[in-house]
């Protein structure tokens, strides 16, 4: 009964026709048309202005851990764009960059937004908003969405994983703009542990306003 119950409240986080249409493992879908309980906006992280402030150890904030890559992973460059590759090892665990290669903390038209540095590592100007950025949810989520702020037309790419490592699917987004991004995994069922955002945009991008939890997981 208690699994019945919850798949029952899986079902009725998403509008149908999003739930029947998603046929890949998981669908890009328009943020608004899912619910959401929780929202994490880095307007608390300490920041300063020009190009902003370095975090050098994994962010941690209620629910979820920022990183740049899981243990097991290996980052390798393309230019001033981080590359992750390699399987992560269990249990699946954040990892920071290093001194000037993990994360930044930016002002941006009024709020404060996360960011990866790139290899050419704070503070150069190159650096900002080109890194990997990691996330791991302390339990497992059926849909998510976050905002992607800059964006000049280039690509995105958000790798989605599994508790145990496993990738569950790969989404390339773009051409960029800033705007919302909604995922739901198919048949809303329960698995994303965690992902990684690359991004090869001319300007670089960072991560606002993530937010997950579109139901009540105790009980």
């Amino acid at each position: 009964m208690r699994v019945l119950a919850l798949t029952l409240a899986l079902l009725c986080t998403a509008p149908l026709g999003a739930q029947t249409s998603c046929t890949r493992a998981i669908c890009e879908v328009p943020q608004s048309s899912l619910s959401f309980t929780r929202l994490i906006d880095f307007n608390d992280v300490t920041s300063s202005l020009g190009i902003g402030s370095r975090i050098d150890e994994v962010l941690v904030r209620d629910g979820v851990v920022f990183g740049e890559r899981f243990a097991g992973q290996i980052r390798e460059a393309s230019g001033d764009f981080d590359v992750i590759t390699g399987t992560p090892l269990l249990p699946l665990t954040v990892l920071d960059g290093g001194p000037g290669q993990t994360l930044g903390a930016m002002h941006l038209l009024g709020t404060i937004v996360l960011h990866g540095h790139g290899n050419r590592s704070y503070p150069r100007v190159e650096a900002v908003g080109e890194g990997a950025v990691a996330v791991l949810f302390e339990r497992d989520q059926p849909t998510l969405g976050f905002d992607i702020r800059g964006g000049e037309q280039g690509y995105a790419s958000v790798q989605f994983l599994r508790r145990d490592g496993s990738e569950i699917d790969t989404l390339t987004l773009g051409p960029l703009a800033e705007d919302s991004y909604g995922f739901m995994r198919q048949g809303m069922q329960p698995d994303i542990a965690g992902f990684i955002l690359l991004n090869t945009d001319p300007q670089g991008i960072a991560l606002d306003n993530l937010r997950f939890e579109g139901f009540d997981l105790m009980g």
